[in-house]
């Protein structure tokens, strides 16, 4: 007989799972590091199974795990700008005594194209990308390459609709300016056209 648990998890299962690629791309945006993309996405799904009772069915579950995991990033981004480097010593004696690789517990590993990825942005739009500031960047994000609306982002953001926008044009304005010569050579724009 099936328990409530096993209820809920079946049901967080079906809903959340599809969100996996999406979200992890967007934390690999966000990180710019692909063991803390992963460590992010999986600190999400275990907050958002924690929570899972509180999320209300029939509203946008794409947005609420959104918001998890850039509350999850700015969070930890805040922490680890207040606290010094730490070395878990224990991880580095077992490297040192043993030459087997150590495998660690099971956990889930993206299905992730790093190259396919890589061909979404070249390296001067990841460049420009990188020289945006967190705020900025992660406003681009959702909302050009996740596709979410003004009021989801808002949500996920905690700011309201109008800050979103705005940085939005300002974010866009920014990448205008830092790829206005690559736009050129590639043949996105006319030569003659000034770059703003």
């Amino acid at each position: 007989m099936a328990t409530n648990q096993d209820i809920n998890k079946k049901a967080f299962e079906e809903i959340a799972l599809v969100h996996m690629d999406a979200l992890y791309s967007t934390a690999l945006r966000m990180t710019r590091n692909a063991e803390e993309a992963e460590d992010l996405v999986q600190d999400t799904y275990l907050r958002a199974f924690r929570f899972f009772e509180k999320f209300q069915q029939g509203t946008n579950f794409r947005a609420w795990i959104f918001k998890i995991l850039t509350n999850t990033f700015i969070n930890n981004y805040r922490k680890k700008t207040r606290s010094p480097q730490q070395v878990d010593l224990e991880k580095v004696s077992f490297a040192l005594e043993s030459d087997q690789e150590y495998e660690g517990p099971d956990t889930w590993i993206p299905e992730y194209d790093e190259a396919a990825f890589e061909d979404m942005f070249d390296d001067d739009i990841q460049y420009a990308l990188d020289k945006l500031s967190d705020e900025f960047r992660m406003i681009i994000l959702l909302a050009d390459i996740q596709g979410l609306s003004y009021k989801e982002i808002s949500k996920i953001a905690g700011i309201p609709i109008g800050t979103v926008m705005s940085r939005l044009f300002r974010g866009r304005r920014m990448l205008q300016r830092s790829l206005g010569r690559y736009a050129k050579r590639e043949g996105y724009i006319d030569e003659n056209a000034p770059i703003f």
